[in-house]
């Protein structure tokens, strides 16, 4: 609600009829170049207020993990208040975080993995998704809540329940990396064959993937591309079927969770899928 009344108030600012003096006038200055600096004027500040709010969470974070004691699982944190810190703890081993949630009780988050979208550890996959009474049943734990079914977020009554949950998370968790190799869809079967040996025994050699799972996947054709000069454009009905036809080739690449994704395939027909890539976190 706060942050709506700033947005409003800048908006107020900018729409407001700046008043040029007689000197400005002189040098040419017009109202629309006020307002763009007025514009850029408020850009920078919001910046330098989100810098400043970084660096004040970095500092409370520090301190608090300056002070832990000898804990049974130093792989889980405990706060007294949310502080913003996923960015700080992704160079640790600190897998999990609980820390008091607004609507009463207890929140955990596990923690990603430096330079990856998934987690250290996540929570089993039977209790995804569960509420109340379902997720009780499922953890053992009498006050659990809501266990969300993307993982990211679980909710408990009580601090003790709340670290036992991230326990029997630790306790349960195995997961093999998995690097996705994606390979040219004209490609002969028996080029592939030939060079899938190779290219794992390439991919395993990255450090942290000696067991890695490595799992191929062939690029969709690309559709027939008219061309003009040095422009195509896709020859589809829509442009949206095209761009659901990649997007959902993409959600079966993010369904292994992988660590990186390997192109073999040709870059112009790989790009599509690279570029959708690009707005997730994992490496290729």
């Amino acid at each position: 609600m706060g942050r709506t009344k700033n947005i409003q108030k800048e908006e107020e600012s900018i729409s407001a009829e700046p008043a040029l003096t007689a000197e400005e006038k002189s040098r040419g200055l017009t109202k629309e170049f006020q307002r763009a600096v007025q514009m850029a004027g408020m850009i920078l500040e919001n910046k330098f207020a989100r810098y400043r709010a970084d660096a004040r969470a970095d500092a409370q974070i520090e301190e608090v993990l300056s002070a832990r004691e000898d804990l049974t699982d130093t792989r889980i944190l405990v706060l007294s208040e949310f502080v913003p810190c996923q960015k700080r703890l992704k160079e640790t081993d600190i897998a999990f975080v609980i820390f008091p949630s607004n609507r009463g009780g207890y929140c955990i988050q596990p923690q990603k993995k430096p330079d990856s979208m998934n987690y250290k550890c996540s929570f089993p996959k039977q209790w995804l998704g569960l509420e109340n009474e379902e997720l009780q049943a499922a953890t053992g734990l009498a006050s659990a809540g809501f266990c969300h079914k993307g993982g990211f977020l679980m909710t408990v009554g009580d601090e003790a329940d709340a670290i036992r949950a991230c326990e029997i998370s630790l306790e349960e968790y195995e997961q093999k990396p998995v690097i996705v190799c994606l390979w040219d869809a004209g490609e002969a079967q028996e080029t592939k064959n030939c060079e899938r040996e190779e290219t794992e025994h390439l991919l395993r050699q990255i450090p942290d993937m000696t067991d890695a799972q490595i799992c191929h996947m062939t690029l969709p054709l690309l559709p027939d591309l008219e061309e003009q000069g040095v422009y195509a454009e896709v020859a589809m009905e829509k442009k949206e079927d095209w761009k659901t036809y990649i997007k959902d080739f993409v959600k079966q690449i993010l369904e292994y969770k992988p660590e990186a994704v390997y192109v073999t395939a040709d870059l112009f027909a790989a790009y599509p899928v690279v570029h959708a890539l690009r707005k997730n976190t994992c490496r290729y």
